[in-house]
């Protein structure tokens, strides 16, 4: 035995460290901690964490070892981690844990960058991930992921098999349009053929489908938002009063749908000189901080302008692929782990058996 019974199990003492680390109640953490082998205690603990922190795992574990003191061999503690399928008001979508909507009120925030460098990150955390280019208008996912004229296969025509670009699976409205051809769809059209983008696509098993939403706060996102099965959702915003004003009306349709706000992501915080190290606040300084504490959001990540996120953009070579060690990347990743982790606790699992999850299909086309 490692602990005397008036000291109380090893698992409650962990689920403390673990509360700590976490800045949380231990009533939160004690759920994540069980015997490794329930008839032994001698086998260890295991740790089941419900959001994604692949990166930061060797280093928390070493952490709860230390100051357990010797309780615990490396042996007997393993970390693991399941991310549940969230609760939604509306049916899920087959395959599909969670979906998160990546929004912004107006246009040029770094929505579309920032919801596919996200996706990435929670890939790299240990996530599977899809993502869904719903910016019918303007797809840009396809150019970010290098393979813009590539198009979905059906083998019955009825369902497309999504396409896989770096471990992503993907689809966009993009792959079945031309570039050259401008969607000018009512708001009704475009609604449905976004639903049937997400329905009619044969997903893998995700944990999380990242969804690039239209820019704005009219008749398409509210329809997206009412008939999509959305877990939660994030809002991009950059500094400035004009951003945040419309970042604000974002928040609010949300709210107003019953879609769970996960918190806010300021792009464009600052722009660091490369020779000096200078940060140079250009759209303003802690706008995002400051709005994020006004409706009692956390803010998930600040992200800096800097031009080596337009470039991998640009030229389709996904920056968390290219520079993973990059303090570029780990700002993404530190995003990533702030999603997943409010996810976990702000959505309740839903409830019963999953039956939606019904096992990769067959076919996706791409390359690892």
């Amino acid at each position: 035995m490692f602990f005397s019974r008036k000291a109380g199990p090893v698992t409650q003492k962990v689920a403390v460290i673990l509360a700590k680390y976490f800045s949380l109640d231990v009533e939160d953490t004690l759920p994540w901690c069980a015997f490794s082998q329930p008839e032994n205690e001698d086998a260890g603990v295991t740790v089941t964490l419900p959001f994604c922190i692949a990166t930061q795992l060797d280093a928390l574990k070493q952490e709860v070892l230390n100051q357990l003191k010797g309780k615990l061999g490396d042996d007997q503690l393993t970390f693991k981690q399941s991310v549940a399928s969230g609760e939604t008001e509306v049916a899920p979508v087959t395959n599909i844990k969670n979906i998160i909507a990546v929004a912004s009120g107006k246009g040029g925030v770094g929505k579309s960058t920032t919801s596919i460098n996200l996706a990435f990150a929670l890939m790299q955390e240990g996530a599977k991930v899809g993502i869904l280019d719903a910016d019918i208008y303007g797809p840009s996912i396809p150019i970010m992921l290098g393979n813009p004229d590539a198009h979905p296969e059906s083998e019955d025509n009825k369902h497309m098999q999504p396409l896989m670009a770096h471990g992503l699976v993907a689809n966009s409205i993009g792959y079945l349009v031309p570039q050259e051809d401008a969607a000018v769809w009512r708001g009704p059209m475009a609604s449905r053929a976004l639903k049937q983008l997400l329905d009619e696509t044969l997903w893998p098993v995700l944990d999380y489908l990242i969804v690039d939403m239209p820019p704005g706060t009219g008749d398409i996102q509210l329809t997206m938002a009412q008939q999509v099965p959305l877990t939660a959702s994030v809002v991009v915003t950059t500094p400035q009063d004009l951003a945040l004003a419309d970042a604000q009306k974002g928040i609010s349709m949300f709210e107003k749908v019953n879609v769970p706000v996960l918190g806010l992501i300021e792009n464009m915080s600052y722009y660091q000189c490369r020779a000096c190290g200078t940060k140079d606040y250009v759209f303003s300084k802690d706008g995002g901080e400051a709005l994020a504490e006004r409706h009692g959001l956390p803010l998930l990540g600040q992200l800096p302008l800097d031009i080596h996120i337009r470039e991998h953009g640009d030229a389709g070579t996904p920056l968390l692929i290219t520079s993973p060690d990059s303090d570029l990347s780990e700002s993404y990743r530190e995003a990533a782990r702030a999603l997943s982790m409010q996810l976990a606790l702000t959505v309740a699992p839903r409830k019963g058996a999953v039956k939606h999850i019904k096992g990769n299909p067959i076919g996706i086309v791409g390359k690892e």
